[in-house]
């Protein structure tokens, strides 16, 4: 396993590429970030630390079922999904910690603007990431998305990646 000094900056840089992969709809890309035991959780509004198993989660899904995800957002029987959403995402407070430990963590906030159908959604919350290096790349063991939000809104659930 070829492991690679890193700096915050490196972290930093990785966390612009996936919001950039995402943006531009290249979803199969962005699961690769992954590693094959990754972890994408999206936990119910004002319930961050909820169990998966006593509460119902937006998103809760393995590397296998991620990578389903992307691919079925990508082909046109996605309804809501298709034609895609226009999406910004920015990446904000950006706090690494453990950048020389096996295990890297990162907590940032994030806005995501969505446009679709004349519509602007605006989704907020936090960010928290596992970061390892595989083969000599950073990899997202786990990310969690926490929304600041009072409700989703207008249709009450989430058609795209975080």
């Amino acid at each position: 396993m070829t492991v690679v000094a890193l700096t915050r900056q490196n972290v930093v840089d990785f966390l612009y590429k996936e919001a950039k992969l995402l943006d531009e709809w290249k979803l199969k890309e962005w699961a690769a970030l992954f590693t094959d035991d990754g972890t994408y959780k999206v936990p119910p509004i004002g319930k961050p630390e909820a169990s998966p198993t006593e509460s119902l989660f937006y998103v809760h899904d393995n590397r296998s079922r991620l990578q389903e995800r992307a691919e079925r957002l990508l082909k046109k029987e996605a309804h809501v999904e298709y034609p895609h959403s226009t999406t910004l995402r920015n990446y904000h407070n950006i706090l690494v910690s453990g950048v020389e430990s096996d295990v890297i963590t990162v907590e940032c906030n994030f806005t995501t603007h969505r446009t679709k159908r004349e519509v602007l959604d605006t989704f907020v919350g936090k960010h928290k990431y596992e970061i390892v290096q595989q083969n000599g790349e950073l990899a997202i063991k786990s990310k969690k998305v926490i929304l600041h939000l009072d409700s989703l809104r207008p249709h009450g659930k989430i058609s795209l990646i975080l």
